[in-house]
């Protein structure tokens, strides 16, 4: 096990010093964000300055080597926009996009699982053909298409719930909704696959014939085993909501989360906020992934023996 969780480690510290070097390379082919964040009134000498102390008038590789060794004592620079640090500026935002991934992670787990087992044990009644309909057409639909179409009708139309914020409970409705449609759709197929699978083995049959009541039959030893596997599909989908849901469903909503907070940062070319934002992003979605593949390993020894 000691063997196993060394390599997980090793690739996530790979994996996000690659991560962090794609991100710096990618923000400085952008060009020169002096120019963009500050306009054409700022004078020769101004930009000259401005240019020096932010040490964009360096090689890249010594903006690099520069940048790696700051990271590496946890300073990531100043926001070129707001002149504070950028681990203030990403901070404040952290709460809000958890809270709303929280909720949509809630939401889909309350709602698919189910789904996908009562689409297995009646796959062959209206019960299980209604339930996929609905996962297929859910699965068809894109984040940001379901939220303009909810913004439309509940917004604008029947005027029943805010568009922008976060303040109230009823903020909360749209982008939940919006953020774990998809997922909801491709974690009830998946239920369901895994739940097929299960009820067709011999020990189903078995626990059947000793009398066990279907209920327990279903949820004890057939859903009990299927789990094994569809825990590590939460936790890819979860590791996506983290990473790209989040961004699209925030700006739609005036979100005050990381999602929004990388948008505006690569507008105006904010390169430290979308730097440390995007390094936030991706630390988290390691460390999902990590703990999915040891939560698989413990409820599947095979899994971890064949990784050893």
């Amino acid at each position: 096990m000691a063997a196993y969780l060394l390599r997980i480690l090793v690739k996530m510290v790979i994996t996000l010093f690659a991560i962090l070097t794609i991100t710096f390379i990618a923000t400085r082919l952008s060009g020169n964000p002096i120019d963009t964040f500050l306009g054409e009134g700022l004078t020769a000498e101004g930009r000259a300055t401005l240019i020096a102390y932010f040490q964009l008038d360096r090689s890249l590789w010594h903006q690099y080597l520069a940048f790696l060794r700051a990271a590496a004592s946890g300073d990531f620079g100043l926001s070129f926009v707001e002149r504070r640090p950028v681990t203030e500026v990403v901070a404040h935002r952290l709460w809000p996009s958890a809270q709303l991934l929280l909720t949509s992670v809630g939401l889909t787990l309350l709602v698919s699982i189910p789904l996908g087992v009562l689409a297995a044990v009646y796959r062959k009644s209206w019960i299980g053909s209604v339930v996929m309909v609905v996962a297929f057409a859910g699965y068809a639909v894109p984040a940001f298409i379901l939220a303009i179409v909810m913004i439309l009708v509940f917004s604008y139309t029947l005027n029943w719930l805010p568009v922008v914020g976060n303040g109230t409970a009823a903020h909360f409705i749209m982008p939940t909704i919006a953020l774990s449609g998809v997922l909801i759709a491709a974690l009830t197929r998946f239920t369901r696959n895994a739940m097929l699978d299960v009820l067709g083995q011999e020990y189903i049959r078995t626990a059947r014939a000793k009398g066990l009541s279907e209920f327990w039959v279903v949820m004890r030893h057939g859903f009990g085993n299927a789990s094994i596997t569809v825990i590590s599909v939460i936790g890819l989908q979860i590791a996506s909501l983290a990473a790209a849901g989040s961004v699209v469903v925030e700006s739609i909503f005036s979100w005050p989360g990381i999602g929004q907070l990388l948008v505006n940062a690569a507008i105006v070319r904010d390169y430290p906020v979308l730097q440390f934002g995007v390094i936030t992003v991706a630390v988290a979605v390691v460390l999902i992934n990590a703990a999915t593949d040891i939560a698989y390993a413990l409820a599947d020894p095979r899994i971890r023996l064949a990784q050893s």
